[in-house]
């Protein structure tokens, strides 16, 4: 079943994984069946056994294998039997007639900023160290551009986006994400945000339920709640969204939005079976998925996890992705990957917001992209957060101890530290900011009243001889309460 091709583009351990999904997702492997050892493996492959070691590493991290000491290594026993085609002989489902595209009819509501996101410094979170980006390089691309503009440059640009962007991140995701894309599906856009934007208004019409994750991203849930949508939050665990709450809930939602690679705010990685039920969940209902992958390049006891989207079999999820995280969030570009029967109604309600985004900086990202600059950034950022990240759980386990408990350390730039019932994280944040000090308390991310009280502790633009010192200060903070 499993074959490596040592002059291939892919390396020997992601040829691996790769082959394993595609036989548990094409059922050529069952749930609870006996995998080979990696010593056996390793022999039959006539390969080294470290890529087979990383390949069960990042198999077991992501669900799909389970080991137990004395029984060796299974497929999950808690994956269904059966599931959807593989991408090879994937059906179609239709998406009916298209709906109309739905407009808030009433006043939008005055936002205040509360005073946890008016400062920057620890423990800011969506904060990246801009001291550490490539300037030298990025603006030596601008000068390189500036150069050799015509008048064409001056003309609208397309309405999808740059098409050297687009095929530039195709490929990128396609190695990176294992999605399954072609560049007519990537559209260009401002961010993340204008992306969710967009997608509600071309998906939902005011009273559609939509599922959303319980904590989950504030923002998102303004975009649905400013269109008029129903919001039914559906509790998060150490598995990701809970399917089955949601479909005991809302069985016939029109969408679910979900952060799989990294749960906003708790962390959490979603689990391979309950990846496959919310695709099954949405493949049998004819409802669709909006993957918000918004920092998943950063991962740091395994690699990368798979997307979402890369499982789908039938064309229920749209991607959102952005390079705010890992570059800097004043470029404002962002993209999102479209279903094929959706793009003619996301690109005419594109033209009508603006008929398309700004291309000089999309042909200098391609450039920057394209010449390496962009993976060794990732590389150098991934080592430094990493170094960051355990810095702070050291310190927050030297001077909080059992107090706290940590949640989602193992990626991104934040951590989430949860506190006893009764904790008024609010006011702790309200008094912190009043000291220059800015800590996001996690009760506002939940849309029940059963929420729990804690921060969320971003430590991408903290340096790491900092951070000790800013832990004390948080305790001092927790002690005075």
């Amino acid at each position: 079943m499993i074959a490596v091709d040592r002059k291939g583009p892919k390396t020997l351990y992601r040829q691996i994984c790769d082959a394993y999904r595609t036989g548990i997702i094409d059922g050529s492997l069952r749930a609870g069946q006996r995998i080979p050892s990696t010593r056996v493996l390793a022999s039959e492959l006539g390969v080294s056994r470290f890529p087979v070691l990383n390949a069960y590493a990042q198999l077991l991290a992501e669900g799909y294998f389970e080991s137990r000491i004395g029984a060796g290594t299974v497929v999950s026993r808690s994956l269904p039997d059966n599931f959807v085609p593989s991408p090879q002989t994937r059906k179609r489902v239709s998406t009916g007639a298209p709906r109309p595209m739905a407009h808030p009819n009433s006043v939008l509501p005055v936002s205040v900023r509360p005073p946890w996101l008016r400062g920057r410094g620890a423990f800011g979170v969506g904060q990246v160290d801009f001291d550490q980006f490539p300037l030298r390089i990025w603006s030596s691309l601008v000068a390189r551009h500036c150069r050799k503009m015509d008048t064409k440059a001056l003309q609208y640009g397309d309405s999808m986006g740059s098409k050297a962007l687009r095929e530039t991140i195709t490929n990128y995701l396609r190695t990176a994400r294992s999605l399954h894309c072609e560049a007519e599906q990537v559209m260009i856009v401002s961010g993340s945000q204008q992306a969710l934007d967009i997608s509600v208004r071309v998906l939902f019409e005011p009273g559609d339920a939509v599922w959303v994750e319980e904590p989950g991203y504030h923002l998102a849930k303004e975009v649905f709640a400013m269109i008029g949508c129903k919001l039914v939050p559906i509790p998060v665990d150490g598995e990701g969204l809970n399917v089955a709450v949601g479909i005991e809930r809302c069985r016939k939602a029109r969408a679910a939005l979900v952060t799989p690679s990294h749960q906003f705010p708790l962390g959490a990685t979603m689990s391979a079976s309950r990846r496959f039920q919310l695709l099954e969940w949405a493949q049998d209902t004819g409802s669709w998925i909006i993957e918000d992958d918004y920092d998943s390049e950063y991962r740091y006891t395994t690699s990368p996890i798979a997307s979402l989207q890369g499982l789908d079999g039938n064309d229920r999820v749209i991607y959102v992705g952005t390079f705010s995280k890992v570059l800097f969030p004043s470029l404002r570009l962002g993209y999102v990957v479209i279903p094929p029967d959706l793009i003619d109604r996301f690109l005419a309600l594109r033209r009508t917001m603006d008929l398309g985004p700004p291309s000089f900086f999309q042909d200098v990202l391609a450039d920057f992209i394209n010449e390496g600059h962009f993976a060794r950034h990732i590389r150098r950022m991934r080592v430094l957060y990493g170094g960051r990240r355990a810095t702070l759980v050291n310190s927050i386990n030297q001077e909080l101890g059992p107090r706290v408990e940590v949640l989602g350390a193992h990626a991104g730039v934040h951590l989430t530290v949860t506190l006893p019932k009764g904790t008024r994280d609010k006011e702790i944040a309200e008094r912190a900011a009043a000291m220059n000090f800015w800590l996001w308390p996690l009760s506002p991310f939940y849309i029940s009243a059963r929420s729990r009280p804690g921060f969320i502790l971003g430590f991408g633009s903290t340096a790491a001889r900092h951070i000790p010192r800013a832990v004390r200060k948080f305790r001092s903070l927790l002690d005075a309460r």
